[in-house]
């Protein structure tokens, strides 16, 4: 059986680890000096070598040569993830009091030390604050923040980053070169950023992609993206474009073309974030696009909030003034009640009981009057107003917008057929609805709460009164609000 890429090229002294030398010159130059402490804490993020440097630490501190497959029975590894009951804590002290076999320390390291329970870190408490002589510990962590002060204070800690695309990218080469591996500039820049900053777990699809290398006539982007099920790179550079130049219909045919090809929302935003951040310095106005990239990744629904994202980014800043029409929607269906009154006012004055609504006022725009952007059905989805319920909207809006719930908690609704009317009761409340960055959210929250892709009229009134004679007097006196009084 072949070993696995990143085993064979573990590092296998404190000189062969890459990108951690703030760590390793430091501790290199302490053993030089004798000054060995009683405790360390290598603490950072997963597959950038805490585990390797705990192992070769601990045999050059015993000045042991020290192989991927060396034992020794001073140097002890303990799982902290299926050994963190009081128990195993209690079982080590009592072995920690018994002399080194052969070596001159007894070393132990105990990976994700921050699995242990609360009782189990109070055990080992006692332990780090009073060691024996001959004991040395070498805690791991990917998560610190989950381990007591108490526990932190009492080591010596060395805190290792995230390894940079450049580094991974030479080592990578290194690796392939020594294998026989084909690949180029290209295909290596993008294992590199897949890797997200881990060895290992570039290592390791470097090591998975080489099986397909000889068949396929070595590693190339294609391949890559084939086998990963990323976005070709066309698509991602072209949806920038799109962004930049404001063309919002392209932005809608490329998702629609990317959903069509299988790539996953999740893989297209991470794309898209390591793109933008490549434009940073010269496209600073992409700082926004990048925020919301981040926001959409953390998104349970991550294909409707890439889709706001990117639509918003791509509007025209004219488009996104107080007075921009809705985007997202097709003309808007008036319901009847409406009809009427904009019959209402080209004729002649109301007479008694024949109005049924107080009169429309300018600021609602015709329907021809409003811009639109035609949505594929796959993307914006139908219409479904028979899941519509208020509340759930509302409240999803709360949670998750809350500067749009700030506005539209002060609303009241109707609906019909497929459109959503929303009475703001003010005219404030209507611009800001009207604003495209928030009919972007509140369409989003539309779909993401099931009623679908609705119509949304805004008017900055309050009700029409039901009932037929407060309709009257209420288009008489200019408009009020009904309300029910107690017997």
């Amino acid at each position: 059986m072949s070993q696995a890429l990143y085993r064979k090229y573990r590092s296998k002294s404190l000189s062969e680890i890459v990108g951690q030398n703030h760590v390793t010159a430091v501790l290199s130059r302490a053993l030089k000096q004798g000054k060995v402490a009683h405790a360390y804490l290598l603490t950072g993020p997963r597959g950038i070598g805490k585990t390797s440097i705990a192992r070769i630490l601990a045999h050059e501190i015993n000045q042991l040569p020290y192989t991927d497959e060396a034992t020794h029975l001073d140097i002890i590894e303990i799982d902290a993830a299926s050994n963190n009951g009081v128990d195993d804590v209690r079982d080590l002290r009592e072995k920690v009091q018994l002399a080194p076999v052969s070596a001159a320390k007894k070393v132990y390291i105990i990976d994700e030390v921050h699995m242990l329970s609360k009782p189990a870190f109070n055990a080992l408490l006692k332990t780090l604050e009073e060691p024996p002589e001959h004991v040395v510990f070498i805690l791991a962590t990917t998560n610190i923040e989950k381990l007591p002060d108490t526990i932190i204070s009492r080591t010596q800690r060395f805190g290792l980053r995230s390894i940079t695309a450049e580094d991974a990218r030479t080592h990578l080469k290194m690796i392939a070169d020594k294998e026989g591996i084909t690949i180029d500039e290209l295909s290596l820049e993008i294992i590199a950023q897949r890797g997200r900053g881990s060895f290992r777990d570039s290592i390791s699809l470097l090591d998975q992609l080489s099986s397909l290398a000889d068949e396929k006539g070595g590693i190339t982007k294609d391949l890559i993206e084939e086998t990963l099920g990323l976005a070709p790179q066309d698509i991602i550079d072209e949806l920038l474009n799109a962004v930049t130049s404001q063309d919002t219909q392209n932005v809608i045919e490329l998702l629609s073309r990317s959903e069509k090809s299988g790539v996953d929302a999740m893989t297209l935003i991470e794309q898209l974030i390591h793109a933008v951040k490549q434009t940073l310095v010269d496209a600073p106005s992409h700082v926004s696009l990048l925020d919301g990239l981040l926001d959409a990744s953390t998104s349970s629904k991550p294909d409707i909030k890439l889709m706001t994202v990117l639509l918003f980014a791509a509007l025209p800043k004219q488009k996104q003034a107080p007075s921009a029409a809705p985007l997202l929607a097709t003309k808007p269906v008036v319901s009847a009640p409406i009809q009427q009154l904009r019959k209402q006012e080209s004729s002649t004055p109301i007479k008694k009981h024949a109005a049924t609504t107080p009169p429309v006022p300018q600021s609602v725009k015709k329907a021809d009057d409003i811009p639109t952007i035609e949505m594929p059905a796959h993307i914006a989805g139908e219409a479904h107003p028979e899941n519509f319920n208020w509340e759930t909207l509302v409240e999803y809006v709360r949670v998750n917008h809350v500067a749009l719930h700030s506005v539209l908690s002060k609303c009241q609704f109707e609906i019909h057929d497929d459109t959503l009317t929303l009475y703001t009761m003010r005219k404030f409340n209507k611009t800001k609805l009207d604003e495209a960055k928030y009919r972007l959210m509140l369409s989003e929250c539309l779909i993401a709460t099931e009623a679908g892709n609705l119509e949304i009229e805004t008017i900055p009134t309050v009700p029409p009164p039901k009932d037929s004679q407060a309709a009257a007097i209420a288009a008489i006196m200019g408009g009020g609000e009904e309300v029910t009084v107690d017997a």
